[in-house]
């Protein structure tokens, strides 16, 4: 190993460090509508070096002006994404015990899903994990009460005034009803999904929460994480999904 005589541990910091940045930005720009801009500035560079290298001085001198400005469009555009990537910088380096959720709660939850389901009972049910949801939720009704079929049921009933919105369950507690969630912007969501799955894949775009969302038009039960829906659960599957998911071992 030759090769490592030529390094001190001072490089190997050095580059880890450039390779967790790397990292870093490549996966900001996937989850955002960066990597279709990164596409056109690979273009823009090509036809730069080609311009430079042909000593196209009007063209280079029009390109060197561009990436100026082009710097603070960038900032405009993804501002943002940029407040949402710092917010979960925040939440990830905040030092707080972490929500863990039982499983007689998940089962509990599972089972009032599956009774909405068979009677096509619009629901949307969102998991708090390690980042507080608190700033991302509007409109809330505080309960603070402990997680029950029979509640979870009554709070999405349609006569009942806080079946619209989202229920928070932290840890074995319900903790908010009726809140409104900020919505997805991606393209990809079918367009037979309205605002209840665009709102539970929504706050799992921008948060490591997990929701449960139940169809009131089809009793379709669907579990939005890491802004990616899972769809066409039956119960088995949703309580196998939640067991992986919350890191509970069956």
């Amino acid at each position: 190993m030759e090769i490592f005589k030529f390094f001190s541990y001072k490089d190997i910091l050095d580059i880890l460090g450039v390779s967790v940045i790397v990292y870093t930005v490549l996966y900001f720009l996937r989850i955002t509508k960066g990597m279709q801009i990164l596409k056109g500035l690979i273009l823009i560079a090509i036809v730069w070096a080609i311009a430079f290298f042909l000593d196209l001085k009007a063209v280079s001198t029009i390109f060197e002006k561009f990436w100026t400005v082009g710097l603070f469009s960038l900032i405009v555009i993804f501002q943002p994404e940029i407040r949402k990537a710092l917010t979960r910088l925040g939440q990830a380096t905040k030092f707080s015990p972490s929500s863990s959720v039982e499983e007689r709660v998940i089962e509990r939850i599972v089972r009032a899903c599956s009774f909405m389901s068979e009677r096509q009972i619009g629901a949307l049910i969102v998991i708090e994990r390690n980042q507080d949801l608190e700033p991302l939720l509007e409109g809330c009704v505080k309960l603070d009460a402990i997680v029950s079929i029979e509640l979870i049921i009554t709070l999405f009933d349609p006569l009942t005034p806080l079946h619209d919105g989202a229920v928070v369950i932290k840890g074995d507690r319900i903790a908010y009803a009726s809140c409104v969630l900020p919505l997805s912007k991606s393209q990809d969501i079918p367009k037979k999904y309205g605002t209840r799955h665009r709102a539970g894949l929504g706050i799992s775009e921008e948060s490591d929460a997990v929701s449960i969302i139940v169809s009131e038009e089809t009793g379709e039960i669907s579990v939005a994480v890491g802004g990616k829906l899972h769809r066409n659960l039956d119960p088995e599957g949703l309580k196998l999904l939640l067991f992986k998911e919350l890191g509970v071992n069956k």
